[in-house]
Formats: C-alpha cells, structure tokens, sequence
C-alpha cells in the first residue's frame, strides 16, 4: 500500500477506535501478532474496538482500503490461525482485536445466551453457575481465556464427552462479497431492526424482549446429536473433527472467513453431584475395552473421561507446574492478564536485546521448581506404577454404575483405580491440561537439545481398537519425547513430539501425518487448521463460499493469500452439500 493511503487508513481507524486502541510499533504488536504457541507475522495495525459500531465501522475502513482483515479475540489458539502467517502478503495486513467486547446476554432465563466476540468462557462459566447451568466448554482451553466466540468459529471440542464441538446456527456476521463488498446478516433469530448500526447497538445493549427472539426448530444452537453420535463405537470415522461436514455452517468453523459480532447458543443443566476416578493399567487394551463398554453399555455418559501417557505426566510436572499452580492460586480469571504481561515481556526483552527468546519461560520455569510438591501422593505412585493413566469423571448415577463397572473390570486384572477426593480429582485434571503448554516450556528451557515440536491434533476412527501409537524405528530416533495425552471416549488425541536438534522438522511432520493418514486418523481435531495444517477440500471450499474474495484471514489452510485466491485450485474436486441459510441471507448492505 502506498504511504499516503496507508496514513489515511491509519488516520481513519484512529478516529473510530481512538489513539490508545490503534496500535502500529513493533512491539506493541508483538503479542497480537505472534500465536500462543505456533506463527506469526507482520501487520500493518492491531486495532482494538469498544463497541460492535465501532467494528463494524473498521471493518467498512478496511474494505475500502483492500487490506487483509484477521479477526482475533484471545489468541489462544494453536495453530496460529489468529495472526498472521509470516511477511508474504501482497496487501497490508490489518488485525481486529475484539477482546474489549465481553457483553453477555441470557435468553429464556440462562437456557440460552447471546455472545459478543470477547466474551470468555470463564465468564459465561461465572454468570451461568447461579442458575444451575454450564456453558459448552467449562475446563481446558478456558483456563488461559480463550472465548466463546473463538470456540464456535474453530468448531473447538473442549473436554466434555455430552456436547461435541462448540456448533450453533444462529449468529450475527459481516461478510464480504467477490467484490469486496461488507454486509450484515443476521441470523441471531432476533429481529433487531433493518440498519446496520441500530442492529448491533440494539444487540449490545441487550435491547430486545422475548417477543423478538424467534425460536426456529430448524436452526441449532449446539450440536444436539452427539451424545448419540459418539456412542457409535464400531463407524469408520471420527467422532468429531474440525474439517467434519456435520458442523460447518455459516459462523461454525469459519475460521475468522467471517468478521462475528455475536451468536447464540444453548447452556446446559449443571452435573450436580459428580465422582471422579482415577485408572491406571500397562496394558492399552484396558482402556480400549473400558471406552468400548462404557460408551455401548452405560446408561449414563461420563461427563470427562482424560487419558495422559506417563511421559505427558511427567513432562506436565516438571514443565507445567507454573501453569498449574498460577492457576490453583490465582484462578482462570487472572491468567488472560498474565499470559499478556509475559508476551509484553518477551517482546520488550527481543526489541532490546536482552536474552532473546524464551528467557521469561526459563525465569518461571526457575521459579516453580522452588515450589514443594504440588501433586497429591496418589498420583504420583499410581505414576510409578503404570504407563497409561485415565481420569473419567461421572455425574449423579453414573457414579455408582462406574464404580460397579471399574471393581468388576480392573479389580486383580493388571490395572487398578482409585476414587478421587474433591482435591484430587481437581489436581488430576488441571495436572492433564498443563501438558500442552508443558511441551511449549521443554522447548524454550531445552533449546540446545530441542530443535522444535511437531503437534499434532487428530480424531481416529470410532471403531479404532489399536489407538497407542508406537512410532517405527528410524523415526523415533529423531524425536527425544513423545507425549500422548486427550480426550480419551471422543478418540481425540494431542501428540506433541518434541524433535531433537539438527532434524530436519518439516520432513518429519510429513512422516508423522502419513503415519496417520495410514491409521484413518482425521486431522486437525478440535484447533482448526490455522497455517499449520493444509484444509482438506471440503474445508477449502466452505471457506472460499464464506469469503470468495479471500479478504478475511487468507492463506488460512495453507491456502492462497491472494485476492480471490489468485491460481488456488485445492477445493475444486470436492463438493460442499448446499446449506439452508450459506448460498442466500437476509444481507444488508
């Protein structure tokens, strides 16, 4: 973009959004532009809007000026698909940050609710408890403040074994044309109004009565059928995954291809009381039979059910203990701040010349290993003991059936169990979720040893009986650790591998995908292609319908980051089913 109109389109958005909330240095773009744990890149501005008007109105700034426009709320994805993806870009590259609008409204009394695009999951979670009710996600991802809008426009599965990808129908989005034309469609089942700008403030302000919220049996407002879904043990494919045709729709799985202003989903009645347990065994043909009976047999689902392999466990306890005491001390609400605070460090430390990358990890990592033992001992015995360890979580009267079940099943049969206190069940799963970022630390306080990691999120068939991968010789060589751990009755399972110095790490990326392409396995499961993973053409093409000008996020997927994807051919041999309300809307422009 030439000087002059790139210093208008500066000026403008300044005049929207004010100068605090226009960023443009270097470093106070760092950590927007840089991903929690993969990519980044150069943008020409983060901008920051207060109000849906407002961004609505750099979204119109935007258009006119033909920049590339990236959507992002927490950035706390995995594959980097909310910044940019290096410098080679043929527009100025623009990042909306929505993160300063949290509004939440509640329908129907909390059983449904309205989200503006910076609320967290956290908070949904707060204002949700008191009437007896759960959001879609309510461990994991929302413990470093993701939100809920990144949840639905990433189909992100979250750990609950009941409620499958986050998934609505109902949403309220700009989208751009072939010609980069910007309207508003509105299909929140609210009628809100004809203007655009009357349409969004209304929504923010909570401006509407019951009379104007239209309840259509044929548009979701979650994923209704997986509970049903998942308990069919012996199909071909995945449960869930995020390239699954099941659940693209509109603002579900677009991936920043649409700029979201809000959407509407269900709540769900809280578990009540609920019994934890804890199981270990050597023998992965356990865990196999225990899922397969449990998911065919159980009259009632468990409400989690967690698998980490022991060199997961013991990477989380040396590498994540940080993580898992900020957040046993601190709480989830704090650590959206802190995460900023060290990305804000690690910029200022790189821009100075003070240690480079990594430094701030390393102080931390310090730090924690100061700290006493903060695993309760009943872990870590059933730790030394067996390899395979698998947490599942029951509610109500499924606490009694697990408990039959696992006596009759584990009791002097190679495996054993125990049943958590309250404190140990809360331990054990925090302790599961500090493994992601556990791999991360490794990284930075082993950069002499450690060349990088290769993590992959892959869903395998329902029917797999053989799920522990046993990496072939000659591969293995390359890789110093293998963690194993996920969402064990979904089969949806995180591999980070974390490559030894000197390998060549993209040759063995390819090596490893093909290893999963052999076992059926679809991937990315639940973080979304970003620009770590290639959209396969179904996913290419649902997003090219979503932004045939290819304005919003390009080269998502690994696809063209040309104006209308200039000489991109990957979706052509593939057909998306027509869905009611994609091809035709109520659009205003």
């Amino acid at each position: 973009m030439p000087p002059a109109d790139r210093a208008a389109l500066m000026d403008r958005l300044q005049k929207i959004v004010g100068r605090r909330h226009l960023l443009t240095g270097r470093r106070q773009t760092y950590r927007f532009r840089t991903g929690y744990r993969f990519g980044g890149g150069d943008a020409a501005a983060v901008v920051r809007p207060g109000s849906l008007i407002e961004q609505w109105r750099v979204l119109q700034a935007c258009a006119s000026a033909g920049v590339a426009i990236i959507m992002q709320a927490a950035n706390t994805g995995l594959t980097g698909g909310s910044t940019p993806d290096g410098s080679e870009y043929d527009r100025d590259v623009v990042i909306i940050n929505t993160t300063r609008m949290t509004t939440i409204h509640m329908l129907d009394g909390g059983r449904q609710i309205v989200c503006l695009p910076g609320a967290t999951l956290y908070r949904l979670e707060q204002i949700l408890r008191p009437l007896g009710r759960e959001p879609h996600s309510i461990i994991g991802s929302s413990c470093i403040g993701a939100s809920v809008m990144g949840g639905v426009c990433n189909n992100s599965g979250g750990s609950l074994v009941q409620r499958g990808p986050a998934y609505t129908e109902l949403a309220l989005y700009a989208q751009m044309d072939e010609g980069g034309t910007l309207s508003l469609v509105n299909h929140l089942g609210i009628a809100l109004g004809d203007d655009p700008e009357t349409i969004l403030d209304r929504v923010e302000r909570g401006d509407f009565t019951d009379a104007d919220v239209v309840n259509d049996p044929k548009r979701r407002a979650s994923d209704r059928d997986y509970a049903s879904h998942v308990r069919d043990i012996d199909a071909v494919t995945p449960a869930r995954f995020n390239a699954d045709q099941r659940n693209l729709f509109e603002a579900s799985g677009s991936a920043g291809k649409l700029a979201v202003f809000a959407v509407r989903l269900d709540s769900f009645v809280s578990d009540g009381e609920v019994g934890s347990f804890y199981i270990g065994t050597n023998d992965p043909g356990q865990l196999t039979d225990l899922r397969r009976d449990m998911l065919r047999d159980f009259a009632s689902l468990p409400v989690a059910a967690e698998y980490m392999h022991r060199t997961a466990f013991d990477i989380a306890a040396r590498y994540g203990k940080d993580t898992f005491l900020a957040i046993r001390w601190l709480g989830t609400d704090r650590l959206p701040s802190l995460f900023a605070l060290k990305s804000r460090l690690d910029g200022w430390l790189t821009a100075v010349g003070l240690g480079g990358r990594g430094l701030s990890d390393r102080w931390l990592n310090r730090l924690a290993a100061l700290w006493p033992q903060h695993l309760p001992s009943r872990l870590l015995d059933w730790r030394d003991r067996y390899e395979h360890h698998l947490m599942i979580k029951m509610a109500g009267v499924g606490i009694d059936e697990a408990r039959a079940y696992l006596l009759g099943k584990l009791n002097d049969n190679g495996g054993a169990f125990f049943e958590c206190t309250p404190d140990e069940a809360d331990k054990a799963f925090l302790h599961r979720f500090a493994v992601a970022g556990a791999a991360v630390r490794y990284r930075e306080v082993h950069r002499r040893a450690v060349e990088d990691i290769v993590a992959l999120d892959i869903a395998l068939p329902r029917n797999e009986r053989d799920w522990f991968e046993q990496l072939p010789q000659g591969l293995d060589e390359d890789v110093l650790h293998s963690l194993y751990y996920g969402h064990f009755f979904c089969h949806v399972f995180h591999q980070d591998y974390v490559v030894r110095k000197g390998t060549d790490v993209h040759a063995l990326e390819h090596r490893l995908l093909a290893l999963q392409d052999a076992r059926g396995a679809e991937y990315p499961a639940e973080h979304n292609v970003g620009h770590l993973y290639p959209a396969k053409p179904a996913l290419a093409r649902f997003y090219r319908e979503l932004d045939p000008a290819n304005c919003m996020n390009p080269g998502i997927g690994q696809m063209s980051k040309a104006p209308g994807y200039g000489a991109c051919r990957t979706c052509d041999d593939a057909a998306l089913p027509a869905r009611d309300g994609l091809a035709s809307h109520d659009g205003i422009a």
